[in-house]
């Protein structure tokens, strides 16, 4: 499913220190980049922006960390892929709709607005040019990273511009319309017995919760703020653990606002800790949203890219072959530092603190460094609660078997995909994600920056 290419030439880049002991042991990383994901563009003020993942790969680039790790173009995902999960209607329909047709027979009365309607194809997830391409790339740049880890060509797999964790069978939701996640996973199942999911965007991961909600063959972890039902997408109760087959095998740790790094590591590393412990997976998959980190524009925790990136590293040291994905993330230079720190930490270096000159500079001032510091806020999840919440997730895991074993069955046929020449590159909830009060001027200036077309 993938088009390798050598490793891309950049500029002038920040220089590397290479450490060489515990987590930072060396890994085959392999690294999946669409060059075209930037071009895409949900609407005006929508705070969902393509362009943030070929920040975070420019910042690599000129970091020379693809030098460290193959690079990839995935192949674009065929709607084949995509109905191996998500249903062949609403697959067809992703692949015909476009803003024309939309504009056309978007009437109240029309059977086509009644598929909008039934699609969920409106306010968070509108019909934007490009679309279903953009689908394309994100599922495929998942399933070409499931099927690298299958073939044990790469012990990580890194596609940024997947982990568009809420899309659900049949209905977009959450600015995500195809769940490359759940696409991914099921690629991972042909060759693995088990499969753990962990979800640290500030959103729970409820469309990849609900997908295997019923099988002990993946597990669901997800870190996230859970305020009440009213916060988006209403989900993730710490009272949600899975059903039948898969009773307690999904676990959801609800959060408050202000979780800073020290609480965050004294949650994730214990409950992960005894997940690998006990349910022993074959493989791993992080969805890395960055909506997580100080100062997101639709976020209220309060981590740094340290903090953040401590979850892979933390994974990372169990040496099991793991997939790492984007996801959410609205402060764009935040989730361009984050993702380019947490590809640093994927291949087993340091990046200098000094961002390198790149064509993004400018986005990254005053300072322009690679971290940034949290800011002063209320953290409101306190000592006693946090207790109660991780002893009540350590009794869950002691209601599971001990790496549950899977029944033998015939294993699906191998994704493959025609060879292509090598290329240089560089349930729904009445809640919404977003809505234009939350949404201050500053992110308007920020649509009417100039994106440059050529970043590799």
């Amino acid at each position: 499913m993938v088009a390798s290419s050598p490793a891309v030439e950049g500029g002038e880049g920040a220089s590397l220190a290479s450490a060489s002991c515990g987590d930072w042991a060396k890994r085959r990383v392999s690294y999946f980049y669409e060059p075209t994901i930037g071009d895409y563009y949900y609407r005006q003020g929508h705070p969902m922006k393509p362009h943030r993942i070929r920040m975070a790969h420019n910042l690599i680039i000129h970091y020379r960390l693809h030098r460290l790790m193959e690079v990839s173009r995935p192949f674009p995902a065929a709607p084949a892929d995509m109905i191996r999960f998500h249903s062949k209607e609403y697959i067809d329909f992703l692949a015909s709709v476009s803003p024309v047709t939309a504009a056309a027979f978007a009437s109240a009365s029309s059977s086509f607005a009644r598929q909008l309607k039934r699609f969920n194809l409106d306010y968070d997830c509108p019909i934007f040019e490009g679309l279903f391409q953009f689908c394309q790339a994100s599922a495929g740049g998942s399933i070409s990273a499931a099927v690298k880890i299958n073939r044990g060509d790469a012990d990580i797999a890194i596609n940024w511009a997947g982990g568009l964790h809420h899309a659900k069978k049949c209905e977009a939701s959450g600015f995500c319309y195809v769940n490359d996640i759940v696409l991914g996973i099921l690629e991972l199942l042909k060759f693995h017995r088990r499969v753990l999911y962990v979800d640290i965007d500030i959103h729970h991961g409820d469309g990849v919760e609900e997908a295997f909600f019923t099988t002990d063959r993946v597990m669901t972890v997800s870190f996230h703020k859970y305020a009440d039902r009213n916060y988006f997408p209403g989900t993730g109760h710490i009272k949600d653990v899975g059903f039948g087959q898969g009773m307690y095998y999904a676990l959801n740790v609800p959060l408050n606002d202000g979780m800073d790094d020290e609480n965050f590591r004294g949650l994730f590393r214990p409950i992960i800790q005894k997940v690998m412990e006990i349910y022993q997976p074959d493989a791993v998959v992080l969805q890395c949203g960055a909506d997580s980190l100080a100062g997101d524009r639709l976020g209220s925790f309060n981590l740094s890219v340290k903090g953040h990136a401590d979850c892979l590293r933390y994974l990372r040291s169990f040496n099991v072959p793991m997939m790492v994905l984007g996801g959410g993330g609205y402060t764009m230079c935040n989730v361009a530092r984050c993702w380019c720190y947490e590809t640093a930490v994927a291949v087993g270096v340091e990046p200098d603190n000094k961002l390198p000159y790149n064509d993004y500079y400018e986005y990254f001032g005053p300072d322009y460094n690679l971290h940034f510091q949290p800011r002063r806020m209320e953290n409101k999840n306190f000592p006693k609660e946090l207790e109660d919440i991780r002893n009540t997730l350590m009794d869950h895991l002691s209601h599971i078997e001990h790496a549950p074993s899977v029944q033998f069955q015939a294993r699906p046929p191998n994704t493959e995909a025609p060879e292509e020449e090598d290329e240089d590159m560089e349930n729904r909830t009445q809640s919404k994600l977003w809505s234009g009060e939350y949404y201050d001027s500053d992110d308007l200036e920020d649509d009417k920056k100039p994106e440059p077309e050529n970043v590799a």
